[in-house]
């Protein structure tokens, strides 16, 4: 994981992002680079009285907010004294992109370059990061995405869990996070009964990450309230896990919205960083 992409939108809730990436970066001897991904519109949309329509952002207010995301993320590196990228590569360093003003829509594109993209929790608080960021890194990037929880990391992939449900998409979750269970102590392949869609079991998996050296186990949790998000939080909790694996939206995004679905509850309420892939 060399290269980290780090969007950066103007709200209150950066720092932990930052930390997760840096956390990451450390780990990897990584280049991490920053790009304020700012929208047309509020995450609120005020209403002008005078015509009854949503008033949008002026170009002139997204140029001050990228300004302000490019100061943040850069004073940041600095301080934890990150060296800036210069002409030979190599070695943790930082830097930054911005060409114009960007949306979400760049940021899935741009993210096809890099190895991993961290973004942070979109639990639909005002001053979080919108879940429309999260979505299109997910669906557009064709690489991992790190959600970073809002409370600074004490640990970070010591204890890896991943959800394993069988599925195309937490297949593609787990290679995009080999680099880190090969450098985990411990990695547990959880299923829950009767969750799922066809395919090889956790043993299975099991047997295939041992192939790589990695110390893995299975495990079979019992979710009697048949709410699979929940359950997946609280085997991972009991199990100390410092880093949860999973693949997103196995369930189309619009059944998810109005029947809810494990990705949706996890990516609303988690503690702790999840490595998830489409």
């Amino acid at each position: 994981m060399k290269s980290i992409l780090v969007p950066i939108e103007d709200h209150a809730v950066v720092e932990p992002v930052l930390e997760t990436a840096l956390y990451l970066g450390r780990m990897f001897d990584s280049y991490i680079e920053g790009l304020a991904i700012t929208p047309d519109y509020p995450v609120v949309l005020p209403v002008d009285i005078a015509i009854g329509v949503p008033s949008p952002i002026t170009p002139e207010n997204r140029a001050e907010m990228a300004k302000a995301c490019r100061e943040r993320f850069e004073a940041f590196m600095i301080r934890q004294q990150v060296p800036r990228l210069s002409s030979a590569l190599g070695g943790l360093t930082f830097g930054w992109r911005q060409d114009g003003l960007m949306e979400d829509a760049f940021l899935g594109a741009y993210g096809r370059v890099f190895d991993i993209t961290v973004v942070g929790r979109p639990d639909g608080v005002e001053g979080h990061t919108r879940l429309s960021t999260v979505e299109a890194a997910l669906f557009e990037a064709g690489r991992p995405v790190l959600i970073a929880p809002p409370q600074a990391l004490s640990s970070f992939g010591s204890t890896v869990v991943i959800a394993w449900n069988r599925s195309t998409e937490t297949a593609r979750a787990v290679m995009g996070a080999m680099p880190l269970l090969a450098r985990a102590r411990r990695t547990v392949v959880l299923e829950l009964e009767d969750w799922g869609v066809p395919g090889p079991s956790g043993s299975e998996l099991v047997r295939a990450l041992r192939m790589h050296d990695i110390n893995a186990d299975a495990i079979v949790a019992a979710d009697p309230n048949d709410r699979p998000g929940e359950a997946i939080l609280a085997e991972a909790a009991a199990l100390g896990c410092d880093l949860l694996v999973k693949g997103a939206y196995t369930q189309s995004r619009l059944r998810q919205m109005f029947f809810g679905g494990a990705t949706s509850h996890i990516l609303s309420n988690t503690t702790v960083p999840v490595l998830m892939a489409h």
